[in-house]
């Protein structure tokens, strides 16, 4: 796992408005805490309702002071838009572990495309599927995982993020 000096776990989530990004991040919040972590998360807006650029940050360990994510501090970067990331690369520590669309869309930049394959994955769901993949190299554990999923996502979704997640912690990163 990849942590500050501190022992704090900073994960930044970027994409773009109505991909999901806040409720990844809301997810992944609720799981750290549930472990037992001190959570602060924030986000930052841009033309989130338009489609603008959207980051939110997430931290967590056992004591937390601040909610943003020092510039080039993060040890994970989620980008759940091939749009973003070269402009939030910067946020990425040196040594930190990137995680894109291109682990699942490889050079394809239409999110679409995932309603056409044959994997449980959506242009819907890919960001839980994502945490997935970002869940098996954080210590947290999976039951906490689902019931984060299960809180912030309503019941006739449950099987379907469920299913996205399992396989997003299939995927390999790097």
């Amino acid at each position: 796992m990849t942590t500050n000096n501190g022992g704090v776990t900073d994960v930044v989530i970027a994409g773009l408005g109505g991909q999901g990004v806040i409720r990844a991040a809301d997810i992944l919040a609720e799981a750290a805490f549930l472990s037992g972590a001190d959570v602060k998360q924030s986000e930052i807006h841009g033309m989130s309702q338009r489609g603008g650029s959207v980051t939110s940050d997430v931290r967590f360990g056992a004591c937390v002071h601040s909610p943003m994510v020092p510039t080039g501090e993060a040890g994970f970067l989620l980008v759940l838009h091939p749009t973003q990331l070269d402009n939030n690369r910067y946020l990425l520590r040196e040594g930190g572990v990137l995680i894109s669309t291109k682990l699942i869309l490889g050079n394809s930049e239409n999110l679409e495309d995932l309603d056409k394959d044959d994997t449980p994955l959506t242009s819907r769901n890919f960001n839980v599927g994502l945490l997935g993949t970002l869940s098996a190299l954080l210590p947290i554990p999976e039951k906490a995982w689902t019931e984060a999923i299960h809180r912030h996502l309503a019941p006739k979704f449950h099987a379907e993020n469920e299913a996205a997640f399992a396989y997003g912690r299939t995927l390999t990163v790097g």
